[in-house]
């Protein structure tokens, strides 16, 4: 897991990033080793909305991370992801995964964007 403030920013500024209307990811490819960060701001709302979106980023995770390539990977989240429903969420974590480059031959045949 990331924790250091200067391991977020060596993602922020080295990786590549791509956001949707809930999540915002950063990814920096590197072989060897699968960390993970999760971050809120003050923008999201209150500590218990920071957390709970934390919670529902590291959950929708879970599901893609056997399938993903080794990195450090950044999650952001957005506003929008407390209320949001958990299959939006879903599909948005495939969406970022997909434009980093981070999942690219992964597709079980639905659409992004449906």
């Amino acid at each position: 897991m990331l924790k250091l403030h200067g391991e977020f920013q060596r993602v922020y500024q080295r990786g590549k990033s791509a956001h949707s209307t809930s999540i915002a990811l950063f990814y920096l490819p590197l072989t060897g080793e699968k960390r993970v960060g999760y971050t809120a701001s003050k923008k999201v709302g209150n500590a218990i909305v920071r957390n709970r979106c934390k919670r529902r980023l590291r959950a929708v995770f879970s599901e893609f991370s056997s399938n993903v390539p080794d990195g450090w990977y950044v999650f952001v989240a957005k506003g929008v992801l407390f209320d949001a429903p958990f299959d939006t969420v879903r599909r948005d974590c495939k969406y970022v995964l997909k434009r980093t480059g981070a999942m690219s031959g992964m597709d079980d045949g639905k659409n992004l964007l449906s």
